[in-house]
């Protein structure tokens, strides 16, 4: 029977796909900073009620290291990392970037082996060099609108992105174990907003070029509340509840969402090359799923 933690790393996985369709058209109008940083305000602004609204404005049971790794994973994993995610994203296309996101739980896994104590078994090392093989089959299939230097940058920020997103996830484990999750969230979401504030500070940015008109806001909304504040706290629902392995490895799930949702809504065709390439990921996935003594 599949647990509470099981249940919500796959329902994560759907609730992000549709952000990222959703982010993708939005990535046509506002560079990868502007998304971002607009999209995790509206996440905030409805967090902040929300965490009022249980436990009013008592104070986190968190010691003040637990709050420095908190925003610390915050930073890295909303603020960099899913900033470098939209980048890729406008360079790549939803199917690709979908079969990309599947390093996540490779990358989990060999993190949780080495500071999670994890243990990383031999048919989990072949499920990884899988999803490598996939990634890299499907990478090979550009289309004729993708420039050749621009997709290998594309993929190589990608697969940046989704280390960041799996350095940070192994990093608040602990934390997530015994804390409660609408605090953490609150305040990764913090510190990743603010390391936003940050980056535009000093690169630029994070305003957009071109107001959004009513459709383009109506799509932020349903991209910040589903593909971000639910996929966040079922995302991080799955790690509390289960281990950051299986955790990982089930919201690859999103892999196959996203390429679906890509080719119903984005017209992004699925080639053979692809579905080799979804074959080689989620076969992986179901080696990385064995149990570490087969």
């Amino acid at each position: 029977m599949i647990g509470k933690g099981e249940a919500f790393s796959i329902l994560s996985a759907l609730a992000w796909a549709i952000g990222v369709i959703l982010y993708k058209r939005l990535g046509e109008r506002l560079p990868p900073l502007a998304l971002n940083l607009r999209k995790n305000a509206l996440v905030l602004a409805a967090l902040l009620p929300l965490l009022l609204a249980v436990h009013g404005f008592g104070l986190p049971a968190l010691q003040p290291a637990e709050v420095a790794i908190c925003l610390t994973s915050g930073l890295i994993g909303i603020g960099l990392a899913d900033t470098l995610y939209f980048r890729a994203l406008n360079e790549v296309g939803a199917a690709r970037m979908g079969i990309v996101g599947n390093f996540f739980s490779p990358f989990v896994i060999v993190l949780a082996f080495f500071f999670l104590g994890e243990r990383l078994s031999a048919v989990q090392l072949a499920g990884f060099a899988l999803v490598t093989l996939g990634v890299l089959v499907i990478g090979a299939a550009r289309g004729p609108a993708v420039d050749a230097a621009a997709l290998r940058r594309g993929l190589a920020t990608g697969v940046l992105a989704v280390l960041l997103m799996a350095i940070a996830v192994v990093m608040v484990k602990r934390v997530l174990e015994h804390a409660d999750l609408l605090w953490v969230s609150t305040i990764r979401l913090l510190g990743g907003v603010a390391g936003m504030l940050a980056i535009g500070a000093f690169v630029g940015g994070a305003r957009a070029p071109v107001p959004l008109d009513r459709r383009g806001w109506a799509m932020l909304l349903v991209g910040a509340l589903v593909g971000q504040l639910l996929s966040m706290l079922l995302w991080l629902g799955g790690y509390k509840y289960t281990s950051a392995s299986v955790a990982a490895v089930l919201n690859e799930t999103a892999s196959v969402f996203i390429v679906l949702l890509a080719w119903l809504l984005l017209g992004e065709q699925i080639t053979r090359r692809k579905a080799a390439g979804i074959g080689c990921t989620l076969g992986g996935v179901v080696l990385m799923l064995m149990p570490a003594g087969h």
